[in-house]
């Protein structure tokens, strides 16, 4: 892509991001996020009007009576966008390819974040870390991430999801919100991102495209593996193949989702050629809730 067009694709993007975050997903965001961004302080005997949540049983036990966990609320946080670039993101039937979707999702999510004050920073990955940009603040800072996104050229063209979350788990010593952004074609993740839930505010964000599901009935179809560059002759008009096909797709977000599940983390999920802006403030409304219950 030459420069001058990545600059006007940068400048649409924030002219419909910006407006976006400002209208709808700022807020949102804020309520949903910003709440976590406590930093320990102290522990202190409990009082009554305490909050029973906050008791620290190890300390309590030690101790003999209960004691609490005081926080206080850091004045920024430190998000982090994890974005998968591997060839599969090069993918998408319905005017829309997996990888621009992921850079309009980083940008939404870029704007919000900073529109609060917190720092931004990118990782983008493929099978191998292919950049790391250390987090800051500002507009500025901003569309350089959005360009990132858009510009880099990956090495690779694999996936590499626990590498990805290893990296992270490593350069990350303080607590923060990481959006993970990928298709998730990929195993061996579970046991990384755990890991890295337990450390930090973990947001997994998967983006899909219709047809990875369900083949059309167009005959002799020749495809590609866009990891691997290996060619492959489809009948698709057979039943068989077809239903085969979705039946592979369906397991796969089947595994996706129950690993989540038994982690507790709740996904974003998103569609190529589908508004991606209600489904992220939708997330952000329902954590929202959780919180203030």
């Amino acid at each position: 892509m030459l420069t001058s067009e990545i600059i006007k694709k940068v400048r649409r993007i924030e002219i419909r991001t910006s407006r976006i975050v400002q209208e709808a997903v700022a807020g949102r965001y804020l309520s949903a996020v910003k709440g976590r961004g406590m930093e320990f302080e102290e522990v202190r005997p409990y009082e009554i009007g305490d909050d029973i949540r906050t008791i620290d049983w190890n300390v309590s036990a030690r101790a003999g009576s209960p004691h609490v966990k005081l926080f206080r609320e850091e004045r920024e946080l430190t998000v982090i966008l994890a974005v998968d670039l591997s060839g599969s993101l090069g993918f998408g039937s319905r005017s829309q390819l997996k990888r621009d979707l992921v850079a309009e999702v980083a940008a939404t999510l870029a704007f919000s974040a900073t529109r609060n004050n917190d720092k931004v920073g990118l990782l983008l990955f493929s099978d191998t870390i292919e950049r790391h940009v250390p987090a800051r603040k500002g507009r500025r800072h901003v569309l350089r991430i959005i360009r990132e996104v858009l510009a880099h050229r990956p090495v690779r063209r694999g996936t590499a999801i626990a590498e990805a979350i290893d990296e992270l788990n490593r350069i990350q010593r303080r607590r923060c919100v990481i959006f993970l952004v990928s298709d998730f074609l990929d195993s061996g993740w579970e046991r990384p991102l755990a890991i890295a839930h337990s450390r930090h505010d973990v947001i997994p964000v998967r983006v899909w495209d219709r047809l990875e599901e369900s083949l059309p009935n167009v005959g002799l179809l020749e495809v590609e593996d866009q990891e691997t560059g290996e060619l492959l002759l489809v009948d698709t008009g057979s039943r068989a193949v077809r239903e085969t096909f979705a039946a592979q797709a369906h397991e796969r977000t089947q595994r996706f989702e129950t690993a989540l599940r038994r982690l507790k983390i709740e996904p974003i999920t998103l569609e190529t050629g589908v508004d991606p802006i209600e489904p992220i403030t939708a997330y952000f409304r329902k954590r929202e809730a959780r919180r203030s219950r």
